[in-house]
């Protein structure tokens, strides 16, 4: 098992990595009311890198370390809660948050619709990666 959450630990870095990257190249594009193909595109890539991050963390991530530290397997809101009680986090509506953006991003087809999230992706994705890096910090107990 801890195999396991150590491949999921390097594999929650890598995430965490190119999700920063995409985040800064966004940031330095700012809103506005159009874009270029190529800015598009690098918000896109913002919108699959979070929902993806935001998946691994949960339901991987998590649910791996549930299992390390012997917690009860549940259903996702419990291994957020777990998760919160770990303190990798401050406020659980906020990872509701999370989730709600990674839900719109997966489900809206429209390209246009798309760029309402953008907003969204700026303020929260500095956020997610600061509870990646708290999930990261919180293995040094185990040496991963």
């Amino acid at each position: 098992m801890k195999a396991l959450l150590a491949e999921q630990a390097r594999l929650l870095r890598k995430q965490r990595e190119w999700l920063e990257i995409s985040y800064r190249e966004c940031r330095d594009i700012g809103l506005k009311e159009e874009y270029t193909v190529d800015e598009f595109g690098r918000f896109e890539t913002l919108c699959s890198r979070f929902s993806r991050s935001i998946d691994f963390l949960i339901r991987k991530f998590f649910r791996t370390l549930d299992s390390y530290e012997f917690e009860n397997q549940g259903t996702l809101i419990d291994v957020v809660n777990h998760a919160h009680k770990r303190g990798l986090f401050d406020d659980i509506e906020e990872m509701r948050i999370l989730k709600d953006i990674r839900n719109t991003i997966v489900h809206e087809y429209i390209e246009e619709e798309l760029v309402g999230v953008f907003e969204e992706l700026l303020t929260y994705t500095p956020r997610l990666l600061e509870i990646m890096s708290a999930s990261i910090a919180y293995l040094e107990r185990y040496d991963l």
